[in-house]
Protein backbone atom coordinates (compact mmCIF):
# COMPACT_ATOMS: atom_id res chain seq x y z
CA UNK A 1 0.00 0.00 0.00
CA UNK A 2 1.24 3.10 -0.60
CA UNK A 3 1.12 6.35 1.44
CA UNK A 4 0.25 9.47 0.20
CA UNK A 5 2.00 12.79 1.67
CA UNK A 6 1.21 16.13 1.19
CA UNK A 7 4.17 18.77 1.31
CA UNK A 8 3.65 21.75 3.87
CA UNK A 9 3.01 24.12 0.67
CA UNK A 10 0.23 21.93 0.02
CA UNK A 11 -1.39 21.44 3.00
CA UNK A 12 -1.52 25.05 3.71
CA UNK A 13 -3.34 25.28 0.25
CA UNK A 14 -5.92 23.07 1.45
CA UNK A 15 -6.60 24.35 5.01
CA UNK A 16 -6.73 27.83 2.92
CA UNK A 17 -9.04 26.31 0.69
CA UNK A 18 -11.56 25.63 3.69
CA UNK A 19 -11.07 29.18 4.98
CA UNK A 20 -11.29 31.06 2.43
CA UNK A 21 -15.04 32.80 3.10
CA UNK A 22 -16.81 34.02 -0.42
CA UNK A 23 -18.00 37.84 -0.28
CA UNK A 24 -19.85 39.08 -3.72
CA UNK A 25 -18.17 36.15 -5.86
CA UNK A 26 -14.50 37.26 -4.41
CA UNK A 27 -12.90 35.00 -2.12
CA UNK A 28 -11.32 36.15 1.14
CA UNK A 29 -8.51 34.53 2.88
CA UNK A 30 -8.49 34.16 6.76
CA UNK A 31 -5.39 32.68 6.79
CA UNK A 32 -3.66 36.37 6.19
CA UNK A 33 -4.98 37.76 9.09
CA UNK A 34 -4.30 37.98 13.11
CA UNK A 35 -8.00 38.10 13.43
CA UNK A 36 -11.38 38.00 11.32
CA UNK A 37 -13.38 41.23 10.85
CA UNK A 38 -11.81 43.25 14.03
CA UNK A 39 -14.22 45.31 16.05
CA UNK A 40 -12.68 48.45 15.58
CA UNK A 41 -15.66 50.86 16.97
CA UNK A 42 -16.06 53.87 15.27
CA UNK A 43 -12.94 53.89 12.86
CA UNK A 44 -14.82 53.64 9.66
CA UNK A 45 -11.91 54.15 6.70
CA UNK A 46 -12.38 54.80 3.31
CA UNK A 47 -9.89 53.34 1.61
CA UNK A 48 -6.20 51.96 2.89
CA UNK A 49 -5.48 48.32 5.06
CA UNK A 50 -4.82 47.73 8.72
CA UNK A 51 -1.61 46.80 8.22
CA UNK A 52 -1.32 46.03 12.46
CA UNK A 53 -3.96 42.35 11.77
CA UNK A 54 -1.94 41.52 8.33
CA UNK A 55 0.47 38.26 9.35
CA UNK A 56 1.56 37.54 5.95
CA UNK A 57 0.06 36.35 2.67
CA UNK A 58 -0.45 32.73 2.85
CA UNK A 59 0.52 31.87 -0.44
CA UNK A 60 3.61 33.49 -0.86
CA UNK A 61 4.36 34.22 2.88
CA UNK A 62 5.93 37.81 2.51
CA UNK A 63 4.56 40.62 4.41
CA UNK A 64 4.44 43.38 2.42
CA UNK A 65 1.93 46.53 1.44
CA UNK A 66 -1.06 45.87 -0.47
CA UNK A 67 -2.92 46.51 -3.45
CA UNK A 68 -5.82 48.25 -3.93
CA UNK A 69 -7.24 46.90 -7.54
CA UNK A 70 -10.97 46.96 -8.53
CA UNK A 71 -12.36 50.00 -6.86
CA UNK A 72 -16.28 51.17 -6.88
CA UNK A 73 -18.13 53.68 -6.33
CA UNK A 74 -21.92 53.39 -6.14
CA UNK A 75 -25.33 55.22 -5.54
CA UNK A 76 -28.24 53.62 -4.11
CA UNK A 77 -30.83 55.45 -2.47
CA UNK A 78 -28.70 58.54 -1.51
CA UNK A 79 -26.05 56.22 0.24
CA UNK A 80 -22.54 56.15 -1.14
CA UNK A 81 -21.20 52.32 -1.49
CA UNK A 82 -17.03 52.29 -1.97
CA UNK A 83 -15.93 48.59 -2.83
CA UNK A 84 -12.60 47.69 -3.65
CA UNK A 85 -10.10 44.99 -2.77
CA UNK A 86 -7.20 46.73 -1.21
CA UNK A 87 -5.91 43.86 0.04
CA UNK A 88 -4.19 42.32 -2.86
CA UNK A 89 -0.81 41.19 -2.44
CA UNK A 90 2.05 42.96 -3.98
CA UNK A 91 4.13 40.24 -4.82
CA UNK A 92 1.75 37.30 -5.71
CA UNK A 93 -1.58 38.91 -6.06
CA UNK A 94 -3.18 37.06 -3.94
CA UNK A 95 -6.44 38.55 -2.92
CA UNK A 96 -6.78 38.67 1.14
CA UNK A 97 -10.12 40.41 1.57
CA UNK A 98 -12.82 42.91 0.17
CA UNK A 99 -13.31 46.18 1.71
CA UNK A 100 -16.79 47.92 1.80
CA UNK A 101 -17.38 51.19 2.61
CA UNK A 102 -20.96 52.79 3.18
CA UNK A 103 -21.91 56.62 3.85
CA UNK A 104 -25.09 57.93 3.96
CA UNK A 105 -27.37 61.04 5.16
CA UNK A 106 -29.94 60.24 7.62
CA UNK A 107 -31.75 63.09 9.14
CA UNK A 108 -29.37 65.39 11.02
CA UNK A 109 -26.87 62.55 10.85
CA UNK A 110 -24.21 61.12 8.84
CA UNK A 111 -23.64 57.25 9.17
CA UNK A 112 -20.34 55.73 8.12
CA UNK A 113 -20.02 51.25 7.68
CA UNK A 114 -16.92 49.63 7.32
CA UNK A 115 -17.28 45.89 6.31
CA UNK A 116 -13.76 44.38 5.50
CA UNK A 117 -12.23 40.90 6.93
CA UNK A 118 -8.51 42.02 7.33
CA UNK A 119 -9.71 46.16 8.51
CA UNK A 120 -12.57 44.99 10.67
CA UNK A 121 -16.24 46.70 11.44
CA UNK A 122 -17.27 49.54 12.62
CA UNK A 123 -20.03 51.98 12.38
CA UNK A 124 -19.67 55.75 13.53
CA UNK A 125 -23.17 58.21 13.58
CA UNK A 126 -21.77 61.97 13.25
CA UNK A 127 -24.39 65.13 13.71
CA UNK A 128 -24.30 67.75 10.47
CA UNK A 129 -25.78 70.24 13.30
CA UNK A 130 -23.62 72.82 15.19
CA UNK A 131 -24.83 71.44 18.20
CA UNK A 132 -25.06 67.35 18.73
CA UNK A 133 -28.50 67.15 19.73
CA UNK A 134 -28.07 63.85 21.38
CA UNK A 135 -25.00 65.89 23.63
CA UNK A 136 -27.43 68.49 24.81
CA UNK A 137 -28.71 68.06 28.25
CA UNK A 138 -32.28 68.62 28.79
CA UNK A 139 -33.39 71.56 31.71
CA UNK A 140 -36.37 70.76 33.52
Amino acid sequence: MRRLSLSSREVSSCRKQRRDSPVNCVAMCGDCVEKEYPNRGNICLENGSFLLNFIGCAVCSKRDFMLITNKSLKEEDGEEIVTYDPDLCKNCHHVIARHEYTFSIMDEFQEYTMLCLLCGKAEDTISILPDDPRQMTLLF
